[in-house]
């Protein structure tokens, strides 16, 4: 079988490439962008309504000034108390009894261009002098209606008046009354306004760009870490972690990072323990075929079927060691035990009733505790078996083996005891890992796997597994410790009696 090998996509190194533009800063530009969006559209609008409201406020001050020259028109002449006797004295009375604001100018003007009324107070801008203000003002005719009108003077000033044509019963003259009003001091309170809101909006762009700087750079942080934890694993490192201390999404997706991390490493050491396992201990067994089949005698029957027997039975070895791997494999995938309310009494008989055929020993019950627990009843007796298998090495025929339950507050304790020789301190510590075997175990059978996966069983089910053998004592207790679990419901229901007619 032959294999061929294609290069890595473009962008698929083993190295990250730093963008060109961070996540910081695109979020910051983006924050900073709708900000001074919002606050243009809000200093857009605030000019709008205060140029409007400016308006408003000019045009009822010029109403309120034509609403008044109509109200002194309908009196009487203060000097003589009769009805006013000419448009002269009309305007001069009405122009006399003014006091204009600072933005605001009045004209008595007589249709024949001369005026009819000097004011004896200074104005903001002499309409008199205004040629575009009285040509306009003289084009009107008779009966033009009041409307306001703006004009640029000759100064540059903008204004804006109303002209009232003026009759009195008796003279035949039209005169013209002006009030006009300067609109640059609105305008230069509108630009002002506009200025200080674009100030104020700067200096707002400013301090939420520095402190979102400041919490984009925390938020993300996680981030950094994940992707500076990415470029620094590699298949012989899984240890880094990512440090994590916030509440929030990203941090959540750093904790989710890190159980991936977690299950990654713990896969891999599991296939490296495998692989390691697997090449140290076929390794013997393989030395031991090649040699006894180099030094085979081909035309020695005796010395072939020898060597064959040898052969045959080191394969078997080999088998049941790789068996013993692969299960031991199969014990960290999340799906190895299918857990179900199990019944400990009703367990234990049907363990004791399997192990019956292993070998002629004394085989009993001891105690048993009416309990339940949540496991995988395949698997528990899996591991009792195993158990109950090593402690058939270590007997004779006759000896006594028991099966027994004991319940704690939270756990319940499966123990298989015998009465063999006992396991010495200096066993105890090493029995249980892998590969790990007794002194004496060269007399017997095995791999040096049983209580590995006896133990990997247990921890599938959060539990363990232990060991009692007192030292100067015959026999050994191991001990299987599973969680304790409530009684279903389904195993307290009283089923209704049955009348019988």
């Amino acid at each position: 079988m032959t294999g061929t090998t294609q290069p890595l996509p473009a962008g698929r190194s083993g190295r990250f490439r730093r963008p060109a533009v961070g996540v910081r800063t695109l979020i910051l530009a983006t924050v900073l962008l709708l900000a001074a969006l919002g606050m243009f559209l809000a200093g857009s609008s605030i000019v709008i309504m205060q140029r409007n409201s400016l308006d408003e406020r000019l045009n009822a001050s010029l109403r309120g000034e034509v609403e008044e020259f109509t109200a002194i028109a309908k009196q009487p002449d203060p000097a003589t108390g009769r009805p006013y006797a000419s448009v002269e004295d009309l305007l001069a009375s009405a122009t006399q009894k003014q006091a204009p604001d600072r933005d605001e100018a009045f004209l008595a003007l007589l249709d024949d261009g001369q005026t009819g009324y000097k004011p004896n107070f200074d104005q903001f801008i002499n309409l008199e002098t205004e040629q575009a203000v009285i040509g306009a003002v003289s084009a009107l005719p008779a009966d033009a209606p009041t409307r306001m009108r703006e004009v640029t003077t000759t100064s540059g000033e903008r204004i804006r008046y109303v002209a009232i044509k003026v009759r009195v019963p008796g003279d035949p003259r039209v005169g013209n009354y002006v009030i006009a009003q300067g609109l640059d001091r609105n305008a230069k309170q509108i630009s002002e306004i506009a200025t200080r809101f674009a100030l104020v909006s700067l200096l707002s762009l400013v301090v939420v760009g520095a402190v979102g700087w400041i919490v984009a750079g925390r938020l993300l942080a996680p981030l950094r870490q994940l992707r500076a934890t990415a470029e620094q694993i590699s298949h012989a490192d899984f240890t880094e972690r990512i440090e994590v201390t916030g509440s929030d999404d990203v941090s959540e997706m750093a904790r989710t990072f890190n159980r991936m991390l977690d299950r990654l490493e713990h896969a891999f050491r599991a296939q490296q323990e495998f692989l390691d396992d697997a090449g140290h201990e076929l390794k013997t067994p393989i030395t031991i075929i090649r040699g006894h089949l180099e030094l085979m005698a081909a035309d020695d029957a005796a010395d072939v079927e020898e060597t064959r027997a040898l052969v045959m039975d080191e394969l078997d070895r080999m088998a049941r060691l790789v068996q013993d791997l692969i299960l031991l494999a199969q014990t960290k995938r999340p799906d190895f035990v299918r857990r179900e309310p199990v019944k400990v009494a009703d367990l234990m008989a049907e363990v004791l009733d399997k192990a019956v055929g292993l070998a002629d020993r004394d085989w009993r019950l001891d105690e048993q505790s009416p309990v339940w627990i949540h496991a995988d009843p395949q698997r528990i007796t899996q591991g009792l078996l195993q158990l109950a298998h090593n402690a058939v090495k270590y007997t004779a025929p006759g000896q006594v083996i028991a099966f027994g339950s004991r319940a704690g507050a939270d756990v319940v304790h499966l123990s298989v005891r015998d009465t063999g020789p006992g396991v010495s301190a200096e066993d105890a510590e090493r029995i249980f890992e892998r590969f790990g075997r007794g002194a004496d175990a060269r007399r017997v059978e095995g791999s040096g796997l049983g209580l590995s996966i006896v133990g990997a069983i247990a921890a599938a089910h959060e539990g363990s597994v232990s060991l009692s053998s007192a030292p100067g004592e015959s026999g050994a207790i191991f001990t299987l410790s599973i969680p304790r679990a409530a009684v279903p419901a389904s195993a307290t229901t009283v089923p209704m009696a049955q009348e019988v007619p």
